[in-house]
């Protein structure tokens, strides 16, 4: 014989707390504003990106130009007999070589005023003549000339620091630049090489966002830091010759 078990009449579904729909539908729509806000974010970025590039491939255009009408000037002059006189430059790299040793009072006070507190620290200063009357004030202590687009942007990219909070932070981010330097149209690196190389409209805002740069002991070291650089020593005044001290001190 079989027997049949009796069955159980099911409970009713007991409902979920208040609260808890509450709650669940509250994480619901945090997730779906953050999944927007993500989603804008990037595309965004990639429109921020693009930009990036297209600003750097202008970069490389002009530089292109104007290097090539700077070499047909120069052929031009030499075909006519005449001679080409480049233009003076608007920005200058001065790099300080000595100490506190025995200084004056005044000369301390501009090089704290040029931001150069440190032996080996550097900086970019636009050519006017209340700089260039500070540098011969305090010549003896730095070495100064122009600096080529090369040096320009292996500092920045190898020594660069900004100056954020009143911290000393790594540009290892673009966003780091844009979100200090955006207002005056400085969104990435290529802007702040350009800014600074070719003196442009913000060279002060973006020079003093550039924390001093820190270079080392010059590979092979000194000559006689105690002489000009005209008379066989390291201090003063080196024009173009400043490139080749700097990448031994890269």
């Amino acid at each position: 014989r079989i027997f049949h078990r009796p069955q159980r009449a099911m409970a009713p579904p007991v409902p979920a707390p208040e609260s808890f729909l509450k709650k669940r539908k509250t994480t619901e729509e945090v997730k779906a504003r953050r999944d927007a806000a993500a989603a804008a974010a990037n595309k965004a970025k990639k429109g921020i990106r693009k930009d990036q590039f297209k600003r750097a491939e202008k970069y490389v255009k002009e530089y292109r130009d104007t290097e090539r009408a700077t070499i047909r000037m120069k052929r031009q002059a030499k075909n006519n007999g005449n001679y080409f006189i480049e233009p003076e430059a608007k920005v200058i790299l001065v790099v300080r070589v000595r100490g506190i040793m025995r200084m004056d009072p005044k000369s301390k006070k501009i090089l704290q005023l040029l931001r150069l507190r440190q032996l080996h620290n550097a900086i970019f200063l636009k050519v006017n003549h209340a700089t260039m009357t500070m540098l011969r004030c305090v010549e003896p202590y730095v070495t100064y000339g122009a600096p080529t687009l090369k040096t320009v942007s292996d500092m920045l990219y190898k020594r660069g620091f900004g100056k954020v909070n009143k911290q000393r932070i790594a540009l290892s981010n673009n966003n780091i630049i844009s979100n200090a330097l955006s207002k005056h149209n400085i969104i990435c690196m290529e802007d702040l090489i350009h800014e600074i190389y070719t003196c442009g409209p913000a060279f002060k805002e973006a020079n003093n966002f550039l924390w001093p740069f820190k270079l080392s002991n010059p590979l092979g070291g000194w000559r006689d830091k105690g002489r000009h650089f005209t008379e066989g020593g390291d201090a003063g005044n080196r024009h173009e010759k400043i490139n080749k001290l700097v990448q031994r001190m890269l």
